[in-house]
């Protein structure tokens, strides 16, 4: 295979970081091991070793020949992977160079071990467990945005970490223009009444069992690589991880009952892997394998969770799975499976939250997170202070802390900045989704008939063989020829659900 990097300095620069490349696969490993399968006391030793390779890289990245050789690219004549690989290291040699190398162990072992925290928190439903780390996230958070640096408020640089260039003004006008428009599409919507807000298959029970059968068999209809470049495991909060391309792992849950939620988590992580696995392999081992932002990938898996996942052709192709590994499906139609999988109402649970309302959740998300960072708010007031909010915007009150405030796990990993984009995924996949008809104007008869591999190689032309070569917004001009737009969600929804 031709090497795209032809310029001696690039090429320098790639040889070395092949180190660091080198830590970053074994931490992946063994963020893997901690969520998969490692046992509960092992906590101690790995969140130390975590930290200590967190430094580690960080000491290769900043060493002073490295940066010179990056600095000394950056005025060089380059082709577009160069150029990609050369803003991509520089970026990182930035953020790095603005935590010093004790913040960055602390970090570590603190989210190592408040991770485990939260498990356990959430499955006594006992926040105490959790709160005292909680405070220390936030002050990590508050740190790290003054290290960091910014212009208008700390948030703006903990947003920039996950979406490169995002901007909190941004993220409030586009949260804004939902807010105002989605309430009333959500009221007009439970008065018509043509989805349900509540359907007999949720409370229908399953052996575990038969829905790994069900899972497997729908990632082998996706073409997924099981056993070759790929893995399906079982962990508390469902993931995508990438040791590179041809190593990327995927999780679901199993919790007996309201099979659509291990189903739509499993089809929402492929769309994860699949992003990663179909890059330029003359990427590998380089800075810019790799999705581009939180955003991006997020719009890869909310594009198969949603757009395809909870299609009606979709629920037709799975009903036969269903049927045969499940014996009260024979009850029950594919238009059940459809209904059941778009039923809309407010829920308490954002990763079970219908497309309509899931995404009030990452608002409320979002200005916690500011309270945090601007208004000195600790983890005592976040339980009533997102009660609260939920109340406002969904009209319903947690009545636990497991279905409220300890739901998620991307506090106790340290993520304060990262819910943005999962809004950001899931209003691109509807743009998406329309520039993918003007190409594939049969998409929904490719969906009934499992004919994937147009959609997929749509996908990988225009996003996903770039890996990380541009910025998220260019990247997306690149690839449709716009920027997001909120109203093609806001259209998708008008048609899919009125």
């Amino acid at each position: 295979m031709e090497s795209v990097f032809q310029n001696e300095t690039v090429r320098q620069i790639l040889e070395k970081y092949r180190r660091i490349w080198a830590i970053g696969h074994a931490q992946s490993v063994l963020s893997w091991d901690m969520e998969v399968n490692m046992p509960g006391e092992g906590i101690l030793e790995r969140s130390v070793a975590q930290g200590e390779l967190s430094v580690l890289s960080q000491e290769f990245l900043l060493r002073p020949e490295f940066v010179e050789l990056v600095e000394k690219a950056k005025g060089l004549e380059l082709n577009e992977y160069e150029r990609g690989v050369v803003r991509v290291l520089d970026r990182s040699i930035r953020i790095s160079k603005s935590f010093p190398p004790e913040f960055l162990r602390e970090r570590s072992e603190v989210t190592s071990q408040a991770t485990k925290a939260w498990e356990e928190a959430k499955k006594s439903n006992d926040y105490s467990k959790f709160e005292p780390w909680l405070d220390k996230i936030i002050d990590l958070a508050k740190r790290a945005a003054d290290y960091l640096g910014y212009d208008n408020e700390p948030y703006d640089a903990l947003l920039d970490l996950f979406e490169e260039g995002l901007t909190t003004r941004e993220v409030e006008k586009m949260f804004g223009k939902l807010e105002r428009e989605l309430e009333p599409l959500l009221e007009k919507i439970m008065e018509e009444g043509k989805v349900p807000q509540n359907h007999p298959l949720e409370k229908e029970k399953y052996e575990r069992e038969a829905m790994e059968k069900v899972n497997l068999w729908i990632l082998r209809k996706f073409g997924f690589p099981l056993g070759v470049r790929s893995r399906l495991d079982v962990s508390a909060h469902p993931f995508t991880i990438e040791f590179g391309i041809r190593d990327v792992r995927i999780t679901t849950r199993y919790e007996g009952h309201d099979f659509r939620r291990t189903v739509l988590s499993t089809v929402h992580e492929f769309g994860h892997a699949l992003y990663e696995l179909q890059q330029d392999e003359r990427l590998m081992f380089t800075p810019i394998a790799g999705g581009v932002s939180l955003g991006i990938h997020e719009s890869q898996s909310r594009f198969w969770e949603n757009i395809i996942g909870r299609s009606r052709e979709f629920a037709g192709l799975i009903y036969s799975a269903l049927k045969e590994n499940l014996p009260f499906m024979g009850n029950y139609t594919p238009e059940d499976v459809y209904l059941y999988f778009n039923m809309v109402r407010p829920d308490f649970i954002r990763t079970e939250a219908d497309v309509v309302t899931y995404n009030f959740h990452i608002l409320l998300r979002f200005k916690l997170e500011r309270m945090m960072l601007n208004e000195g708010v600790k983890a005592r007031d976040l339980p009533e202070l997102w009660n609260e909010e939920m109340e406002r915007l969904l009209g319903i009150k947690p009545k636990t802390y497991a279905e409220g405030i300890l739901q998620d796990i991307h506090w106790a990993h340290g993520t304060i900045g990262y819910f943005p984009t999962y809004s950001i995924g899931t209003l691109l996949a509807a743009q998406l989704y329309y520039h993918v008809k003007r190409d594939i104007p049969d998409f929904e008869e490719k969906v009934a008939k499992a004919e994937f591999e147009p959609i997929k190689a749509w996908l990988r032309e225009r996003i996903h063989r770039y890996g990380s070569i541009y910025p998220p917004k260019e990247l997306l001009r690149k690839a449709i020829g716009e920027e997001l737009n909120p109203e093609y969600f806001i259209r998708w929804v008008k048609e899919r659900y009125l």
